[in-house]
């Protein structure tokens, strides 16, 4: 049986000792909590992850026995962590690349917060006692409450698993649950305890009526009573991978590719070919991301079906305070943030009640505070229609890619809020909250890119921001021009002109388009390849009409440069986006090439060619 925590150090001793704690436990002062471990562990030259947050403690830490039995030593002369369960693995090497100390709001994710287990446990059971349940066949239930990629290494023999990814889904999973079970002794598991700290009071809310948790988890398990009733191994979230019953390390790995777990077996198939591909997303990766694509796609149509923005709806636009405005009166805000609408509309506005505060309605001459919220009310409206046929080309568990139809603005803004695409695509995909790396106009069709989570915006968009990815985009230009290849390196001004656009303007932002004729057609038009090298607001449309080929269909470029006749709103002034009746305006982003927020590979996605470019 390994060393507890506090057994002196013996000579055959390991060169690392592995140890997982957590304790749920009221925190205040988290900043403080946080220089004290980073502290210590520098101190010890310790390395893992320590998670804190209001709720408790949550830690993965690797060092000499020396140094851990100083760190579990101070810890517990601190009241909040004088009782913490410590489990220990030997280990012939540090599993971890270095020490990390962050504040969470959970210490384990699971996405309801009003679960609290401090002051609402579930029963527990013993490893002993589950040992001694399972040898006498007394009925029971083994619930596994892990990942499914974390099952498929081992668990309890006849355990039913939680069809889980990520723990934030078990509050879903666990209403898929036979109806039976509610009324059934239940022993759930993990591999540490501590998500089954949370499923257990969650289950009970949800009227499962007999739950144990088993305490210390798998890992527990195995120190006190082996291998016994559990079949495989444990998977651990560090460089080990998994354990088995003796807590020694395995020979499991994970792709790098998919993230799967792979067995020793699984890593002399033929399809193993690291770093780049396992048997389990070799060929089959893209079938998969089809499928899950098809469904998507459903779930699309019930969206866009009718159209989100086409109901009449209470419009309700936010208003922040700045700060240069606090203490002004909200009429002086107005006229200053948005001076464009003139003096006497706010006024009319704020008299009409339309600009509130938290439902209430606010004054013209009411003094503001910087960091106020307000509202404007612009009653019932029904969005303009758009082409709502958006199409996936792509989507992993860091990112999305999708083929923007036109007329379709990308965020809400002006006339359209519930008919742009990132309202729609958080429709589909929520909870996931998408943030698109790059903008296309409304009118332009093509690849647009946008990431899962913050961690993977934070590894595109500087790329995009930087220049470097490769976009490429196909047009459809008026005229004929004189050389097969050719540039653009006009400066594009910073001020939006009409409709939204922008001016050449030699005292600009340097901009510069690389051209490349494809096709030259018998009306007149022809097919151009475009690269920008700089990404500024309507650059390839305005060098185009700047080298007198103005985009087809263009409703503020063409007008302008050529003489066509573009679209025009009431005034005579070339519309901002065309309506979907409207003849398409000729621009497609083809492709794009950049790094993946995961793999750091290149990786280059397409979005297929309209009508009138084939």
């Amino acid at each position: 049986m390994p060393q507890t925590a506090h057994a002196p150090a013996q000579s055959n001793s390991p060169p690392v000792v592995n140890i997982a704690a957590y304790r749920f436990v009221r925190l205040e002062n988290l900043t403080a909590w946080r220089q004290q471990f980073r502290q210590i562990t520098d101190e010890l030259q310790l390395r893992g992850t320590v998670l804190l947050s209001r709720e408790g403690i949550n830690l993965f830490v690797a060092g000499t026995r020396q140094r851990i039995d100083s760190f579990v030593a101070w810890m517990r002369q601190h009241p909040e962590f004088a009782s913490i369960e410590i489990k220990e693995s030997p280990g012939d090497h540090q599993p971890f690349n270095r020490m990390l100390v962050r504040l969470k709001k959970e210490i384990i994710s699971m996405g309801v917060p009003e679960i609290d287990p401090v002051n609402h446990p579930s029963p527990k059971i013993s490893a002993q006692t589950l040992k001694q349940w399972l040898d006498e066949g007394r009925p029971l239930t083994l619930l596994d409450t892990r990942n499914d990629y974390e099952i498929e290494l081992g668990t309890f023999a006849g355990a039913i698993p939680a069809g889980v990814d990520h723990f934030r889904q078990f509050p879903e999973a666990i209403k898929k649950l036979p109806e039976a079970l509610k009324r059934q002794p239940v022993v759930m598991f993990c591999t540490g305890g501590i998500r089954c700290e949370k499923a257990g009071p969650l289950m009970e809310r949800e009227g499962f009526e007999q739950i144990y948790q088993l305490e210390g988890g798998i890992l527990k398990y195995f120190e006190e009573c082996g291998g016994q009733h559990y079949r495989g191994d444990c998977f651990v979230f560090d460089k080990r991978v998994a354990v088995n019953p003796e807590l020694q390390e395995t020979d499991a790995a994970v792709c790098f590719a998919c993230q799967a777990v792979l067995t020793a077996g699984q890593q002399q198939d033929a399809r193993y070919d690291p770093p780049h591909a396992c048997p389990n997303c070799y060929r089959s990766g893209q079938e998969k991301m089809e499928q899950q694509i098809a469904a998507r796609h459903q779930v699309l149509r019930g969206v866009t079906d009718p159209l989100p923005g086409s109901v009449p709806y209470q419009n309700r636009r936010p208003l922040n305070v700045p700060l240069r405005y606090d203490n002004c009166t909200l009429l002086e805000m107005l006229t200053g943030l948005l001076g464009h609408l003139g003096t006497d509309y706010w006024q009319a506005e704020c008299d009409g009640q339309k600009l509130r505060r938290d439902g209430h309605p606010l004054a013209a001459g009411t003094v503001v505070r910087a960091g106020w919220r307000l509202e404007h009310w612009l009653g019932m409206v029904t969005e303009p229609d758009v082409n709502a046929d958006i199409r996936i080309v792509y989507e992993d568990a860091a990112l999305v890619a999708v083929n923007k139809p036109a007329p379709l603005p990308m965020h809400p803004s002006g006339r359209f809020n519930r008919n742009s695409l990132t309202a729609i695509l958080n429709e589909v995909y929520a909870p996931d909250f998408l943030r698109p790396a790059h903008r296309l106009d409304a009118n332009t069709t093509g690849i647009v890119i946008l990431s899962r989570s913050s961690a993977a915006a934070r590894r595109i968009q500087p790329q995009f921001e930087s220049g470097a990815v490769e976009k490429i985009y196909i047009a459809r230009v008026h005229g004929h021009s004189p050389g097969d290849e050719f540039r653009c390196d006009v400066p594009v001004g910073r001020q939006a002109i009409a409709s939204g656009g922008r001016a050449a303007d030699e005292n600009g932002d340097p901009a510069t388009t690389l051209f490349r004729v494809l096709k030259k057609l018998p009306d007149g038009t022809c097919l151009v390849q475009c690269r920008p090298l700089t990404g500024r607001t309507n650059q390839i449309r305005l060098h185009l009409a700047e080298l007198k080929l103005p985009i087809v269909g263009d409703p503020v470029y063409t007008a302008k440069h050529s003489g066509v006749i573009g679209n025009s709103d009431a005034a005579g002034e070339p519309a901002g986006t065309v309506s979907v009746n409207d003849p398409p305006m000729c621009l497609h982003a083809w492709q794009v090439t950049f790094c993946h927020p995961t793999t750091a590979n290149p990786l280059t996605l397409q979005a297929d060619l309209p009508d009138w470019a084939v």
